[in-house]
């Protein structure tokens, strides 16, 4: 039976981490992949990492460019960090401008470069969809401990940042379009649910585990179509 090799260059949802509830610490969960997948032929090479942004991504793609064409898809899972803020810079002036780690334009642009290395050396890229987060749960993680009343001001309200999260969801999704990359579209698994919440942690970005099985069995049944 041949393997087929997969490479996953994504951050922390990729990597599979998870926020446990009773410690609210961070871990990465292990995951039956071959009853998630119905494959046992399946060798996946995971570059992801904790809070990896598009730009770091991109630098950790760089190193192992030699690798690419050996694999029969390159996952790429970008957009949660870098759409995200300094919370607290924001919660001590919110009159100020604050801008994301990775302004949208400059996410498309390093989005765009990205593909254009895989694709140079021989990779075939695939875009993952970012999964909605839960604005009110986000909020109230991010401002723990800081703040509070400043960050709603400079939000002007808690919906914003599921909004702004779905902007550089929609850019990633554009720039598929445009580049005629395969996309698997995982946001719209979540939300066909009638509780996208119940699949995500406490703090309103993260999968939970039943995420992440959900993640998997989305990907599998693409895959199995193309």
């Amino acid at each position: 039976m041949s393997v087929t090799d997969i490479c996953v260059f994504g951050d922390s949802i990729g990597k599979g981490v998870v926020l446990q509830p009773e410690t609210s610490h961070y871990k990465i969960i292990k995951m039956n992949l071959e009853e998630l997948l119905r494959r046992k032929d399946i060798n996946i090479k995971n570059y992801s990492m904790f809070g990896c942004t598009v730009s770091k991504g991109l630098s950790i793609i760089k190193r192992h460019t030699n690798e690419l064409m050996g694999y029969k898809t390159v996952f790429l899972e970008w957009g949660g960090n870098d759409c995200d803020f300094e919370w607290s810079e924001i919660a001590d002036n919110p009159e100020k401008e604050h801008i994301a780690k990775t302004p949208l334009a400059e996410f498309g642009a390093l989005y765009k470069e990205a593909i254009d290395e895989i694709r140079s050396n021989g990779g075939n890229p695939t875009i993952l969809t970012l999964p909605p987060l839960e604005p009110n749960r986000y909020f109230n993680w991010v401002s723990r401990g800081i703040n509070k009343d400043n960050i709603l001001k400079w939000l002007g309200n808690v919906d914003m940042i599921y909004r702004w999260q779905e902007m550089y969801n929609i850019e990633a999704m554009l720039l598929a379009a445009k580049m005629a990359v395969p996309i698997i579209d995982i946001r719209s698994a979540f939300l066909k649910c009638n509780n996208y919440r119940d699949f995500l942690c406490l703090d309103g970005i993260h999968p939970n585990k039943d995420g992440h099985e959900l993640i998997y069995r989305t990907i599998a049944k693409q895959c199995q179509k193309q």
